[in-house]
């Protein structure tokens, strides 16, 4: 065990939505569950590991940097996985040289403090959702930035797009955009094992697809959506909110592990 903290930095997907704790108030997702495994082996070692997950829902790639980076870099943690800019891709002014620029420059930042950093090739969340013509090209592009950054940085890429478990809409929440219990244990196990460490086997076991449906059942799922999920998002939009405007951020500090 090379680690013996770890910060976790990003928006909803390292939040962990939408797997939530048994009390229903707080969320796992794949970055506590990487957590506890690592915490487990060092345990094992016979020392201590800290760890904090500093990620909020709905935050924007900037608010990500400028909220999350410093404390992370005060804490000088041995690990951190950086999730970000999945929510800008979906937004009107998108930016990519901007954003390609400066994820480039987060990452490097990172490694230079002596920090193991995880980056994530995200899989495809447009398969189900309106505007994918538009959304997909700008996923490619902000992808195609993280496995160049990844390799010019020397840091662990985990490619969840490669991965064709994705395609499975049991591996995603109802809401058709965040990560399902099964979607984030998924994930978890991909980081591990992008980090030579072992998995739980049923992690990564393949879900059988869902029953499918006739398509007045699905147009009705359909509208369902539209009007639960996808209406509230278009409304934050044109307000000028975030999901994550009520969410208070985590407490900045290293913390042990307890599961």
């Amino acid at each position: 065990m090379r680690w013996r903290s770890f910060v976790a930095v990003g928006d909803s997907f390292t939040e962990g939505l939408d797997d939530p704790y048994p009390d229903g108030l707080t969320y796992r997702g794949w970055a506590d569950l990487v957590a506890g495994r690592l915490a487990a082996l060092a345990a094992e070692a016979g020392s201590g590991f800290g760890y904090a997950n500093l990620a909020v829902r709905g935050r924007l790639f900037d608010r990500v940097v400028t909220e999350q980076v410093p404390p992370t870099l005060a804490m000088a943690p041995d690990l951190v996985s950086f999730a970000a800019g999945g929510n800008d891709v979906l937004r009107r002014h998108f930016d990519p040289p901007k954003l390609v620029a400066r994820f480039d420059a987060v990452v490097g930042e990172l490694r230079a403090a002596g920090a193991d950093v995880i980056l994530f090739r995200f899989a495809d969340v447009t398969r189900r959702l309106p505007g994918r013509r538009v959304v997909k090209p700008r996923v490619d592009i902000l992808n195609d930035a993280v496995v160049a950054t990844a390799q010019r940085h020397n840091a662990f890429l985990v490619d969840l797009w490669s991965d064709d478990e994705f395609a499975n809409p049991l591996m995603w929440s109802v809401d058709r955009l965040h990560l399902s219990p099964a979607g984030h244990r998924r994930v978890a196990a991909h980081v591990l094992a992008a980090l030579g460490v072992p998995a739980e086997p049923e992690w990564l076991t393949a879900l059988p697809p869902p029953a499918p449906q006739r398509w007045l059942a699905a147009r009705g799922a359909d509208l369902r959506w539209a009007g639960e999920y996808l209406a509230p998002w278009v409304r934050r939009r044109l307000t000028g909110r975030s999901s994550g405007d009520t969410v208070t951020p985590k407490r900045p500090s290293l913390a042990p592990f307890i599961q």
